[in-house]
């Protein structure tokens, strides 16, 4: 009803002839009538002009403006500096990158000596993994310059890649507080260690569940005998009262996840803990697990059941071994569980037989071949 006589109201007025309205006005001021002749002859070259023609007119002008304007603003593009096409990559993976929440992403830290040929592979196989939004490399090559060039220039990737270069080789230079980190969560992976895509989005989905401890592929024990002094191992120690159960009270940090508020945690230690780390060149995933076990009061880690991993340290061309090679190895953890213990008073390590699987594997059937 209201289209009807709204149609029907526009045909009445396309109906009615030019300038009515004020013919009709003049018609009621006899008076007026002389002088909108006057103005009627002086003006009737323009009342007469067909709109037709007016229309043409206006639209050449508004072409006339807007080419005008293109060609000024060509003309000011021209004038801006250009933007390299690496810088433009760049760019684009910041904005990539800021678009994934801080909160449901996380930010991979690597450390690597002498092993940049594994270092590029690794690179490659972990950008392609969902959920990162960062990787930061400490570089512990000292005097030797990153192979941030390198990378840049295979571009692009899909996340950004922060070569830090430390200026002295030291096992706990991975757990600083880098300005670069915005992410809660931090994958901590070694520079010799290849851990499936399927294995990671689990672990991270489980660390979500467990916030406060880290969340790990490699889990040790610490055992006391009865003098009190205390030895570190794998499933192999038998911890006293638990009988023959994989029963363990370590997640090693070189394949886990944990909170990044205990990178600033570790900063606040003790003097004397910093000093064994720097004595030893080794132990620092031992100390994050006293430090996290004491702060929270449970279990330093969860264990979860890894079903792809692997330990590239035979593929690498650099020959560098591990410290885990070393024949004192295992004798020198040892020795900084019972050092951490004399400094913090205390053994706060709690044993834990938990195991997260994505298949549900027996725990009984598990043996740890890290």
């Amino acid at each position: 009803m209201h289209a009807a006589g709204f149609g029907k109201k526009m045909k009445n007025e396309q109906a009615r002839p030019p300038f009515r309205f004020i013919v009709t006005k003049l018609e009621a001021n006899k008076s007026a009538r002389s002088h909108c002749s006057l103005l009627h002859s002086r003006c009737c070259h323009i009342c007469k002009l067909p709109g037709r023609v007016m229309g043409i007119r206006v639209l050449r002008f508004s072409l006339v403006v807007i080419l005008v304007l293109l060609l000024v603003a060509g003309a000011l593009t021209a004038l801006l500096p250009n933007i390299k096409e690496d810088k433009m990559l760049t760019l684009r993976r910041e904005i990539k990158s800021q678009g994934k929440s801080t909160q449901d992403s996380f930010t991979l830290i690597m450390q690597t000596y002498n092993r940049t040929d594994l270092l590029l592979r690794l690179l490659n196989h972990y950008q392609a993994v969902p959920y990162l939004h960062k990787v930061i490399v400490v570089w512990n090559n000292v005097g030797e310059k990153g192979p941030d060039e390198l990378w840049n220039s295979l571009g692009p990737h899909p996340v950004p890649v922060i070569f830090k270069v430390q200026t002295t080789n030291r096992m706990r230079n991975r757990l600083q507080v880098f300005p670069e980190l915005e992410t809660n969560a931090v994958l901590m992976v070694d520079d010799d260690m290849l851990i499936s895509t399927q294995d990671l989005v689990f672990a991270f989905s489980v660390w979500q569940q467990f916030p406060d401890q880290i969340v790990g592929f490699v889990p040790r024990k610490h055992v006391s005998t009865s003098s009190g002094v205390y030895s570190y191992g794998g499933f192999e120690l038998q911890a006293p009262g638990f009988g023959n159960g994989d029963h363990y009270s370590l997640v090693l940090i070189g394949a886990s996840f944990f909170h990044s508020k205990y990178l600033e945690l570790f900063q606040r230690q003790p003097a004397a803990v910093h000093a064994l780390l720097d004595e030893t060149q080794n132990c620092d995933d031992i100390a994050m697990n006293f430090i996290i076990a004491k702060h929270t009061g449970k279990t330093s880690g969860v264990f979860v059941k890894p079903v792809n991993i692997d330990n590239l340290e035979k593929e690498t061309n650099g020959g560098y071994s591990g410290m885990w090679h070393r024949a004192e190895h295992f004798l020198q953890r040892s020795y900084c569980i019972n050092k951490l213990v004399n400094i913090y008073d205390s053994m706060p390590l709690k044993y834990s037989n938990i195991m997260i699987s994505q298949f549900g594997f027996p725990y009984a059937n598990h043996k740890s071949k890290m």
